[in-house]
């Protein structure tokens, strides 16, 4: 684990979408699981979905889109997710941050009318 990715809890990142701070958001699970559930983000939000083994090929496209704010990367339980911001850390990117226990822990704690699967 890179002590240059950050972790935010599923009610951290609540807090984090209620406020007006923008940021960025990249969701690594594969399209399947998007239609399964996904997380409703605001407007202030830049969202980007690429699964995993597409990341290489779209990193200056993931770069754009987190720009100079947080990029905060989620998946189902956190685990792909916390890979993908180790690589993207050592690509050069600083701002990253792990959602830690991804849209499962999401369904849990905060939104209980996101699908688990």
């Amino acid at each position: 684990m890179s002590e240059n990715v950050g972790h935010l809890s599923v009610t951290a990142f609540k807090q984090r979408l209620d406020s007006v701070e923008p940021f960025a958001v990249l969701d690594v699970r594969e399209r399947f699981e998007r239609d399964l559930a996904t997380i409703k983000l605001p407007a202030t939000v830049r969202e980007i979905a690429v699964p995993m083994n597409e990341i290489p090929a779209r990193l200056e496209e993931i770069r754009q889109t987190a720009g100079s704010d947080d990029l905060v990367i989620y998946c189902h339980h956190g685990v792909r997710s916390m890979v993908a911001s180790n690589w993207l850390v050592m690509q050069g990117l600083t701002r990253v941050i792990n959602l830690d226990g991804g849209i499962d822990a999401w369904s849990i704690v905060v939104d209980r009318g996101t699908p688990r699967y």
